[in-house]
């Protein structure tokens, strides 16, 4: 197939996104697609270009506000680059913001352009944690309870108790996201959250880190990240190379195990999910599995929790890929 992998944008997971689609388009191409390589923020790279601008690595902090202005004033205005026109999908290797939350999705089925992952739909409402959380209650799924912001710390203390975490509602990668512990903390971690967009405050969960990836309406490998308990699993964790172990498939009991799948799958489904995605809990010192949330676009390094939940039940990082492209092309939406 002609495949174009959209890749970078303006949004603060930017540096992510390269890393995904420095590993996505070789993968591609070792399967025998003839892809090409397109930044939604500055348009097409030459294959000459690649290997300067495709680094496989993140940064221990997102990039800047000056970073991203100048990837925004490419991109302030949410267009389809001409370049996409003409192949058979589009593979979205993008990370929040526009990519992510439905809008590029929405374009591209205005245009008639397939593409991988979820629809506008699905897209929307696992970006929007108010909203998901809200779908994830109805449907019986325990995820931690919450309060949006504003909220007062009295409000906070009697509703939820603290420790809390306060975070962005629209954003991954845990982009400004703080644990409050002390009341006095609250107003300053709602203002550094605030300034990428509405602010949700949630109970803080203490417990393992698991993780499991959903491919093919199926679920994949649980895996366990291995932090404090007391903690979160931050920016520089996730991207920093032996920052933090994890493992797949994680140490659990197979009743566990086979619930944490269970509730994935019904995650996936929940909000309306497609072709694949990545669902976060924590297990607390009772055994209860809570949903944290669900990522219709997942990292997509190799070394990326959903990758590393394929390669647990026999999926190699060049047929994950593979098997995504695949889909998208199938599943042609109107």
């Amino acid at each position: 197939m002609r495949v174009a992998v959209l890749y970078g944008g303006a949004s603060e997971e930017r540096d992510v996104s390269i890393a995904s689609a420095a590993q996505i388009v070789p993968a591609l191409r070792r399967r025998g697609h003839d892809v090409i390589v397109v930044d939604t923020a500055f348009g097409a790279i030459t294959p000459a270009d690649e290997a300067a601008q495709l680094t496989a690595t993140v940064g221990d902090e997102p990039p800047t506000g000056s970073e991203l202005a100048i990837a925004g004033r490419q991109d302030d205005a949410l267009r389809l680059p001409s370049d996409v026109a003409d192949v058979d999908v589009v593979f979205i290797a993008l990370h929040g913001g526009t990519g992510e939350d439905g809008r590029l999705q929405a374009l591209l089925d205005l245009a008639g352009i397939s593409y991988t992952g979820s629809g506008p739909l699905g897209s929307g409402l696992a970006m929007d944690k108010d909203i998901s959380k809200s779908l994830l209650r109805a449907a019986g799924i325990g995820t931690p309870g919450w309060l949006m912001a504003p909220a007062s710390a009295d409000d906070v203390n009697t509703t939820l108790g603290f420790p809390v975490i306060v975070k962005p509602v629209a954003q991954g990668s845990t982009v400004g996201l703080s644990i409050v512990r002390e009341p006095r903390h609250l107003d300053d971690a709602i203002a550094t959250a605030s300034t990428f967009g509405p602010v949700m405050i949630e109970a803080f969960i203490r417990g393992r880190e698991l993780t499991v990836g959903v491919l093919d309406d199926k679920a994949l490998a649980v895996g366990e990240i291995i932090i404090d308990p007391n903690e979160a699993f931050t920016y520089a964790d996730k991207y920093q190379a032996d920052a933090v172990r994890e493992i797949f498939p994680a140490d659990l009991p197979l009743r566990l195990a086979n619930a944490a799948r269970d509730i994935a799958l019904a995650t996936h489904h929940a909000l309306r999910l497609e072709s694949y995605s990545r669902t976060d809990f924590r297990l607390d010192a009772n055994g209860e599995l809570w949903v944290i949330e669900a990522n219709s676009l997942p990292g997509m390094t190799a070394t990326s929790l959903l990758p590393q939940s394929a390669a647990a039940v026999g999926i190699d990082y060049d047929e994950l890929c593979d098997r995504i492209c695949a889909h998208g092309h199938a599943h042609s939406r109107p």
